[in-house]
């Protein structure tokens, strides 16, 4: 790869509409035809952005057994959940590919070869050709979240080839996952996207230590959402917005550079699109003296071993 290739990209810190799947990529949509018209080629959204993060199992009781009112909240949630298959997302593809522009889009996914009903916290990246290049469904959900999310699988550990950089991505906290990240390391992985649903208290120190770590470029985006937001247009809306109160996320979107400096501060309480430009220089810089899958590592003692299998209950021999 001859010269310094550079890279402009965008965080979108944008709330939800919450628990409405069309209406949220509406917003999305908007998003990206902001980053196109800026000349952005890669763009990326927050984790659970679209319909919304899940934020009525704390308000609401939501260990209890058999409840009632959890069962209607989480079918509602589901069906608002993306279908990928379905083609959900083929607009957004469109999109990217009329601006060249490639995608990161958090988005709770319902996928039909895991029987179609139960819900993961996807991370999809979408080509600047308009292609569904990976889907990573989060590893393990965190605290609250196991209530309505399911455990994914190592399929969409992957990263790709974007204008001489290697994209990846993680979401919330597999961020804090030591072999999740050497696994995207060890693929060449130089632009690290973290996709958060949304916190400074989440991004404001793991961003620059990852670019510290990895001497790469690290992209933490996150969403928003206000108590004031909820609307009256789903099940039990009463209850959760009795329980709810002013910020739930507040952001927190920032940019480190691969010497772990920041280009992009923590932004929060405000919605933007926020650009920067990414230099190829500055991370073959930072590599001269620590590369973690390069120069500075030692396979013949520590190696990972990855299962990429897309997982599923049943196998088929016709």
């Amino acid at each position: 790869m001859a010269g310094n290739p550079s890279l402009k990209v965008s965080l979108a810190q944008i709330s939800p509409v919450w628990l409405d799947r069309a209406a949220t990529l509406e917003k999305v949509a908007d998003s990206v035809l902001q980053a196109g018209a800026a000349g952005s080629q890669l763009i990326a959204f927050g984790e659970a952005l679209v319909p919304g993060y899940p934020f009525w199992p704390e308000l609401t009781n939501g260990a209890q057994f058999d409840s009632a009112l959890q069962k209607d909240l989480f079918a509602h949630y589901s069906s608002q959940a993306v279908d990928v298959e379905a083609g959900d997302l083929q607009t957004l593809c469109r999109l990217a590919s009329q601006h060249s522009i490639a995608v990161y889009l958090g988005c709770i996914e319902r996928p039909a070869d895991r029987g179609g009903q139960s819900l993961y916290a996807s991370l999809v990246y979408i080509n600047e050709k308009g292609q569904i290049a990976s889907v990573h469904r989060k590893l393990c959900p965190t605290y609250d979240e196991r209530l309505v999310w399911s455990p994914g699988d190592g399929h969409g550990l992957q990263v790709h080839d974007l204008h001489g950089f290697r994209v990846g991505g993680l979401n919330c906290w597999e961020n804090w996952m030591p072999l999740p990240r050497a696994a995207l390391y060890g693929q060449g992985e130089n632009v690290h996207v973290a996709a958060w649903p949304g916190s400074i208290r989440n991004t404001g120190d793991i961003t620059r230590f990852i670019a510290r770590e990895s001497r790469s470029y690290v992209l933490s985006v996150s969403g928003l959402m206000h108590a004031d937001w909820i609307s009256d247009d789903f099940p039990h809306a009463a209850s959760v917005k009795r329980s709810a109160s002013g910020w739930l996320t507040d952001g927190g979107s920032c940019i480190a550079g691969p010497d772990g400096q920041w280009l992009l501060e923590p932004q929060v309480e405000t919605e933007g699109l926020f650009t920067a430009e990414l230099d190829m220089e500055m991370i073959r810089r930072e590599r001269q003296n620590f590369d973690p899958s390069g120069h500075y590592s030692r396979p013949d003692i520590t190696r990972l071993s990855v299962d990429r299998t897309r997982q599923s209950t049943v196998t088929f021999k016709d």
